[in-house]
Formats: structure tokens, sequence, C-alpha cells
């Protein structure tokens, strides 16, 4: 996933960058195709002169995950596969001179963890959701899962994790409200149930280490809400830092010059809309969203895959002020002083690049953490606003109007969020300058690796 292999990349750059130490870095070979499909030889090995990649076979070269695919064969294929070819790979590489001294691994690939214990070497969870969530599951499988099991249709009920603000059951990550046994959300509890497993086991008469991609400055609560258990560590890097090239891409990036579109905006005029690599949009919200931007009166650059457009969509931008990509490099866009609002599906990627590049968020989750990650923009850092939702799930026409002028009018709520936006943005430019936190909890993870 997009979501996954972009903090990964980014922090294994940084690793390469900083440090001089060899970087490997692994993905499945579907993944590492679409990353480098316009080299000559697509699933080879690649160098790009800082880190090396070599692909894995998951037992899905051709096409990947599918949705109508059986989720739990699914896994279970891909675990298998995936175990046995990484450790193939770690015997190679050592047998080649380069032994793997430490393996980095992110959420629902657990069996990383098994295989570096057959190997006798180190490994570390990189949590690449944000700290709350992290605290979240932490407590949920530590003693709050028969409370929330409990109220799990009450989605009003309130729950209160320690050293977190009070969440009712409907803020929280749908896979633990999740009912149906065959359903995704259930298979990835129960990938986050047995990672939670191996933290506890790891920690039996020391404290394991997880790395964290968020800043201290951030979720200071969260992080010291598990701190008695586990050694947390947030590493979080500014995008602009570690803005990886197209090859990081799983999607092609649209040829339309929407930078140089956006240079021609007023300065926070531009409503940037992008619901990420996995959400699909069902027609009638792409009808209302259509609507709401109309209406809005505002120019907008809106992130559309090709996977789903609607045959009547495709020529939206035609007359109005607004263009349609099929991907683009959204670090970029964030960055770019055009960009008012961002009106996103709150991905934790999403989320923290907005956040890092102090633009205001106008919240539409859909699933999994990201409408725990909206609550946090809300009512934790208070730099957007949440949208609301019909009784079918769809955010309507004018529900996004009132959100877009809330946060970029001249109204007094518009001014504090965009002034909180822009006192985050400060906080992570500072955690990653010299003797920030951020820069500090690097150099000593990676000196105590190195001991």
């Amino acid at each position: 996933m997009q979501s996954h292999i972009n903090p990964s990349l980014h922090l294994a750059k940084h690793f390469a960058a900083t440090t001089g130490v060899a970087v490997t870095f692994s993905t499945s070979v579907f993944a590492h195709r679409r990353m480098f499909s316009s080299t000559a030889n697509s699933d080879k090995d690649f160098n790009d002169g800082l880190i090396t990649y070599i692909p894995f076979s998951d037992g899905f070269d051709e096409e990947g995950y599918r949705r109508s695919m059986d989720i739990n064969e699914y896994l279970s294929i891909f675990n298998s596969n995936s175990k046995r070819n990484v450790s193939i790979l770690v015997n190679e590489l050592t047998a080649g001179g380069r032994p793997v001294t430490c393996m980095v691994h992110t959420i629902f690939l657990n069996w990383v963890v098994d295989i570096a214990g057959e190997h006798g070497i180190p490994s570390v969870l990189y949590w690449i959701q944000a700290a709350s969530l992290f605290a979240t599951y932490y407590h949920f499988f530590h003693g709050f899962e028969s409370l929330i099991k409990a109220h799990i249709h009450d989605l009003s009920f309130t729950v209160c994790f320690p050293g977190l603000q009070p969440l009712q059951i409907g803020d929280l990550p749908s896979l633990v409200r999740a009912i149906n046994s065959d359903s995704v959300d259930c298979a990835l509890l129960c990938l986050f149930r047995e990672l939670f497993e191996f933290l506890d086991e790891e920690k039996e008469g020391m404290k394991c280490v997880v790395l964290m991609n968020t800043f201290h400055e951030w979720e200071t609560n969260a992080l010291a809400s598990v701190s008695a258990e586990i050694e947390t560590i947030p590493i979080g890097l500014l995008p602009k830092q570690t803005e990886s090239s197209s090859s990081s891409y799983l999607f092609k990036e649209d040829d339309k010059k929407y930078m140089e579109w956006l240079d021609k905006k007023e300065v926070g005029s531009v409503v940037y809309i992008s619901f990420g690599s996995l959400s699909v949009m069902k027609k009638e919200q792409m009808e209302e969203m259509v609507k709401g931007l109309k209406e809005s009166k505002r120019p907008y650059l809106w992130v559309l895959r090709k996977d789903n457009r609607e045959e009547e969509l495709l020529e939206i931008e035609e007359g109005g002020d607004g263009m349609v990509v099929e991907w683009c490099s959204q670090v970029r866009v964030l960055a770019h002083k055009a960009v008012g609002c961002f009106v996103t599906h709150c991905g934790w990627n999403s989320t923290l690049e907005s956040l890092a590049c102090g633009v205001p968020m106008v919240c539409v989750p859909q699933w999994s953490d990201q409408g725990m990650n909206a609550k946090l923009v809300e009512s934790l850092w208070g730099c957007g606003v949440k949208s609301e939702v019909d009784g079918d799930g769809v955010v309507k026409g004018e529900e996004l109007v009132k959100c877009l002028e809330l946060v970029m009018g001249d109204g007094k709520k518009g001014v504090e969020i965009r002034t909180k936006a822009k006192i985050w943005k400060v906080k992570a430019s500072e955690a990653v300058s010299d003797g920030g936190s951020s820069d500090l909890n690097l150099k000593n993870f990676l000196r105590k690796i190195s001991d």
C-alpha cells in the first residue's frame, strides 16, 4: 500500500543519507514493479545510489490484493510466502557480504519478528499510524475490549483510555468495532492482536522499542500513556525533507502541469482534495463533492484515481476554476502557498503531511484509523473540522460548502484554525532541527542498534 511504502521509504532514505549504513528496502514484487515501472527490468534488484531495493514474492506477483479476494485466504498465502522468501533474502544478503544487522518492519508484517528471531537479528516495529492509535489499540487489548464490545452499537458511548482525551465509540478505529468475522476489519484486528502479543512477549524483563511516525510535541500524552510498558520513540520527519522521487509511487503521476496551475492562484485560495490510494468514492458522494465545489466558488485541485472515476464526471473541471488529476506529488502540493485547505480522508500520511505543511483540513474519514485522526485534527490540534454525513454516509454538497467557509473564511473560527495549523507546523520543524526531539531520538536509536 502507498500509505505503508511512503513512511518506510522516507525513514530508509534518512538512515542511509545521515549515517552511511547500507540500507535494503524490500517490498512485494507487485509493488516493486509499480515503483520502478519506468526501468528496463522492473522486477529486478535496483540501486538508486543511496538504497538497494530488492523485491520478494508474496504469492501475488501479477495483481496484488484485490477487494474480491477472501481476506483470510489472501493473508494466509501472503504470510507464508513472504516469510519464506524474505528469510531466503536475508541468507542471500549474508552470503553476498551484506549481513543484516537490524530489521525494521511496519504494521501487518508480524512474520518479520519470526524471521529475525530465527536469524538472531534484532527487529523493530515502525508504527506508521498516529501514536494515539497505538495507545488506543494497546488499551483495547489490555483491559478495555469487553467494555467497548458491550457498547459497540452505541456510537455516542464515551470511553476514557488512560492519558487520552475522552473518545466516543464512533471515534474509535473501525477495526475495534467490527462484528463480521469474515470482514477485512476483523482480519486486520487479528493481526493487530498478534502484534501486541509479540510486543508483550518482547518486553518480558525489559521494555520493547517501537519507532513512531509522529512528533513528540504533537502527541505527548498519547506517548506517555504507554511509556510504563513500551519504549515509544517518536521520530517524525518533515515531508519536505524526505520527499520521495516518483519511483516511490504505486500510481503514475499525472502529466498535467498542476504546479504551474497552482502558481497562478492567490495565496491560500485553493482547495486540495484527495482521498488516498485505497478509498473508493461512490457515485453519489462524487456528485455531492462536485456540487459543493461549484457552490463554494473556490479554485480546487482534485485527485481522482482512474479506477475511481465516473464517466460523466471526467471533465468536471471544464468551464470552472478547477483541475482534476489522476495522481500528484502531495507534499509539493501541500507545501504550495496557494493551497488553503485539504479535504482529506484523514489517512495518517495525509494528516501528518498536511499538519507538517501547516494546511488546515476538512476531514471526511472512511474507515480504519481515519475517524480517530479526524478527531485529533478537530479536537486535539484544532486545525480543521470533521464533516457531517447523512444516513447513507454521504457528505452533502451544502455541508462541504459550510466546512470550507468555516476553515477558509474570514470568521473568527477560520482564523483560529489557520493559526493553530501554523503552530503545529512550527513544532514539527523544531522537532527535526538539530537538537530537536525527532533529531535526538533518531540519533539515540541508531547509536543503540550500532553498539
